[in-house]
């Protein structure tokens, strides 16, 4: 066991907002490295739920005693053992006024609170933009954090990478791979749509490896009349058939991003981005068209390798943070190393895809279309 010269007794760890493969190979590093220092770890369920609604928990379990026998075996496994949730931001709590009407108030002070009553030194919290702002929120309250970059959508800024990204990319890639049979065999255009929110990286680097011949990015608005001519003259070479790839934040020149859901308290839900562009291209060309949304698959199943190791770099880097006496700052990975970031330097601010990069050349040099 390695000597505790920190001052550090207790500390929590939660993951919030969308679940991502990985997490749960940082729950373990993380709880490891704590554990050999002698120091106390709890798991706090289902974002800050297990901590400020404890109505919610009523076995009282609403934080997890985190051991070396509960964390033993789980970093193959998807998803996340403390759970989470991107719904009732504690931030902008979704509640009922005197007169009935939804209105949102800030109920950070209850968590403050909770983490004084359970004698709690320090957080490590795992998440994206969001989780990572309302963490940001925290460090001004007096909670020492430590954050740790989580999405696949690899659109934090600061770090070169996030985990849970690279498994996404790989999954999509392998679903693209599988339509190109059966489009061909109709000679079809398929349109798949992808995750990503407002940023294309799913999108773009799953697209080129898996020979998309038009990828639609939420960086760069596109033009229908452009898409649709790239696809007939596509089909007037011979071709059998093709592949749109579409980012779920991807949106028409002049026009929005698609939303199927707005709630307060909860972040926007995007999606539809194939359907519409399904049904603008049907009378622009001749081809049958189909649409399949990978949604959540990408979201599913055991990280990569490069997502494992990742994970488990990124958990017991935050331990090391917490042990050298940072606080408020994210571990951002910067090969060959990680580093430490202020989580204020990335709160509020979206990683895009940088179009003039060496990838998209390198898809224009394929004659992939962006619609522009």
């Amino acid at each position: 066991m390695m000597k505790n010269s920190s001052g550090i007794k207790k500390i929590a760890i939660n993951t919030g907002g969308g679940d991502a493969p990985g997490l749960n190979a940082v729950i373990k590093a993380a709880t490891v490295a704590a554990l050999n220092r002698g120091w106390e770890v709890v798991g706090i369920r289902d974002g800050y739920n297990g901590i400020f609604l404890p109505e919610n928990y009523p076995n009282g379990d609403g934080l997890m005693n985190l051991t070396y026998e509960v964390v033993e075996d789980i970093t193959p496994l998807g998803g996340t053992i403390l759970g989470t949730t991107n719904r009732g931001n504690p931030m902008r709590y979704p509640m009922k006024d005197t007169k009935g009407n939804i209105v949102e108030i800030d109920r950070t002070d209850e968590i403050v609170a909770g983490f004084r009553r359970e004698k709690i030194d320090a957080l490590l919290a795992i998440g994206g933009d969001g989780s990572l702002s309302m963490a940001n929120v925290f460090v001004q309250k007096g909670i020492r954090v430590v954050g740790i970059p989580k999405t696949i959508d690899n659109d934090l800024d600061e770090t070169v990478i996030t985990f849970g990204f690279d498994t996404a990319r790989a999954f999509a890639t392998e679903s693209i791979d599988r339509l190109h049979t059966t489009a061909r065999s109709h000679r079809r255009v398929m349109i798949v749509e992808v995750m990503g929110r407002n940023a294309g990286w799913i999108a773009l680097e799953a697209g080129i490896p898996s020979s998309a011949d038009v990828i639609l990015l939420p960086e760069i608005p596109y033009d229908i009349n452009i898409v649709a001519d790239h696809l007939n003259k596509h089909f007037a070479k011979g071709r059998k058939h093709a592949i749109v790839v579409v980012a779920e934040g991807a949106f028409p020149a002049g026009g929005d991003i698609s939303v199927i859901e707005r709630e307060a308290g909860k972040m926007e839900r995007l999606g539809g981005a194939a359907e519409r562009l399904a049904n603008s291209l049907k009378n622009l060309i001749e081809n049958e068209i189909r649409t399949v949304n990978l949604g959540h698959l990408l979201r599913g199943g055991s990280p990569t390798a490069f997502d494992r190791l990742l994970s488990l770099r990124f958990g017991a880097a935050a331990i090391r943070a917490l042990e050298e006496g940072e606080n408020g700052i994210m571990i951002a990975l910067d090969p060959p190393n990680v580093r430490y970031v202020p989580l204020e330097t990335i709160s509020g601010k979206t990683k895009n895809v940088p179009l003039d990069a060496d990838t998209m050349i390198t898809a224009r040099d394929l004659g992939i279309c962006f619609g522009n």
